[in-house]
C-alpha cells in the first residue's frame, strides 16, 4: 500500500484522520489553533466549515469503493451551535447518508473535547467519472 500524503488543506488545519475503516464514514480531529481565532477570540466559522468539508469529502471518496471518480462539493450548509475556544480538541464525524451513481448526500458533526456538539453540516457531492 502506497503512503498517502494529506492534501495541503488538511495539513493547514492540522487534521488527523482517526478512522476510515468503514466506507462512507470517517472520523477526524484537530486542535483549535490561535491562527483560527476571529477578533472576538473565538474560532472563526470558516475553519469549522473547512473541517466539515474535508471530512465529508473524504467520506464521499471512501464510499466510491474503488471506482475511478472525483467528488466535488456542490452545496454545504453549516449550523454553528456553540463557540469554540483556542486549544479545544475538535472531533468531526462525517457520514454518507445517501448515495447514487452521480450524487451523494453527507452529514457531519463536530464536537469539542467535552463531547458537546459545536457544529453540524449537510452537503451534496457530485460524483464524476475520471
Amino acid at each position: 500500500m502506497a503512503l498517502q500524503v494529506p492534501p495541503n488543506c488538511d495539513l493547514t488545519l492540522g487534521l488527523i484522520c482517526l478512522d476510515k475503516s468503514v466506507p462512507g464514514h470517517t472520523v477526524w480531529q484537530m486542535r483549535a489553533d490561535e491562527r483560527f481565532l476571529n477578533p472576538a477570540g473565538i474560532v472563526q466559522g470558516g475553519f469549522l466549515s473547512a473541517m466539515l468539508d474535508s471530512a465529508m469529502g473524504a467520506s464521499a471518496v471512501s464510499a466510491l469503493e474503488g471506482r475511478k471518480a472525483f467528488v466535488s462539493n456542490a452545496e454545504l450548509k453549516v449550523s454553528f451551535l456553540r463557540t469554540v475556544r483556542e486549544g479545544e480538541v475538535l472531533t468531526c464525524t462525517a457520514t454518507v447518508s445517501s448515495r447514487g451513481r452521480t450524487v451523494m448526500f453527507l452529514e457531519g458533526t463536530v464536537v469539542n473535547d467535552e463531547a458537546t456538539e459545536v457544529a453540524r453540516a449537510t452537503s451534496t457531492y457530485i460524483v464524476k467519472e475520471r
